[in-house]
């Protein structure tokens, strides 16, 4: 599959546009119940996109009754679990060990879909994930990797561990081809099963006297999560993923931690150290072995011409980034003309 700029684009911005959700988060946290926090998210994102969801409603409610399981299984990890469970944890374990936890989800995506698709592991890709992880450790424990012997297991680590996986398994189903909606009403509808499922947990904190939004800055901050952090995000992770495919999409994950640096230097005035610094390298270096896939083919007084290689099928995928057996023709099928 040729990429255009706009894929790379769109992949390029992922990570600052996840990162918001830890802004956002981090900034109300303690004031608002987690699982209220996923549920109003959700509930407010499925609001602005109701005329989306009103325009392909015959696509949706086509896709409801045809996939049950797969709506509410991409719901319930997508949103409940990579939600309210992250909420939830991170009141019961340190900013580290999530960190450390959460940057483990390409290496589920890799093992997932060597069972789901018999896509095999490449070694260049395990080598980058190695640097990759070195940077995401860096980084978390700020340079002083003594502090390792003090990371200790909790009931927060394993939810993170949770959603990390979630995650995966969340990517990887993005890629199926029987959504047949556009990103915005796929997103919609998928927000629909969010909140349907989040809706017993958010009652269930209300009913006990759990915080609620009570400040300006909370629905600030929740209206961010809505906009930024939900529907852009979200579509634009859809497109990558259909685009370029879930593991080199999933790898842009590594960024997260440093967007977040980036964004909470900005916003919340806190500073970039030399350790973030050789983190980064570490990151970069990881991506660029585990994911560069181009070569130079000429070379013109004016410009260079690059050319993407083609993925080559014995790794579980053809030509367009979907698993084999499933590609379209000349012209596509009505499954795969979604995401353009």
């Amino acid at each position: 599959m040729k990429h255009s700029h706009l894929d790379w684009l769109v992949l390029a911005s992922l990570p600052i546009l996840l990162s918001s959700n830890l802004i956002f988060g981090r900034s109300m946290a303690g004031d608002v119940a987690p699982f209220l926090t996923a549920f109003l998210r959700w509930l407010g994102t499925v609001l602005v996109l109701i005329p989306v969801l009103w325009q392909y409603r015959a696509g949706c409610l086509r896709f409801i009754r045809d996939n049950p399981g797969l709506w509410l299984g991409a719901g319930t990890l997508g949103m409940v679990v990579c939600g309210g469970v992250v909420y939830w944890s991170l009141e019961r374990t340190t900013a580290t060990n999530a960190t450390l936890i959460y940057a483990t989800s390409p290496l589920f995506v890799l093992v997932l879909e060597l069972f789901v698709n018999g896509r095999r592991i490449a070694i260049r890709e395990l080598a980058g994930i190695g640097f990759a992880l070195v940077g995401i450790v860096i980084i978390a424990l700020r340079g002083n990797l003594s502090t390792l012997n003090s990371i200790q297991l909790n009931i927060g680590d394993v939810g993170i561990l949770l959603a990390a996986i979630s995650w995966a398994a969340y990517t990887l189903i993005l890629r199926s081809s029987r959504f047949g909606l556009p990103p915005s009403a796929a997103l919609g509808v998928m927000g629909v099963s969010g909140v349907l499922v989040l809706l017993p947990f958010a009652g269930w904190e209300v009913a006990v006297g759990a915080p609620l939004p009570d400040k300006l800055t909370d629905w600030e901050s929740l209206a961010g999560m809505v906009l930024v952090s939900s529907v852009l995000a979200y579509i634009a992770m859809q497109h990558a993923v259909r685009r370029v495919g879930a593991t080199l999409t999933s790898l842009t994950m590594y960024l997260t931690p440093i967007s977040s640096a980036v964004l909470a230097m900005a916003f919340l005035g806190e500073t970039i150290s030399s350790y973030h610094l050789v983190g980064v390298a570490f990151i970069l270096v990881g991506l660029g072995v585990a994911t560069a896939r181009f070569s130079l083919k000429t070379y013109k007084s004016d410009s260079w011409s690059c050319s993407f290689a083609k993925r080559n099928p014995s790794e579980g995928e053809g030509r367009s980034g979907l698993p084999l057996g499933r590609q379209p023709g000349p012209k596509g099928d009505a499954n795969n003309q979604t995401f353009k």
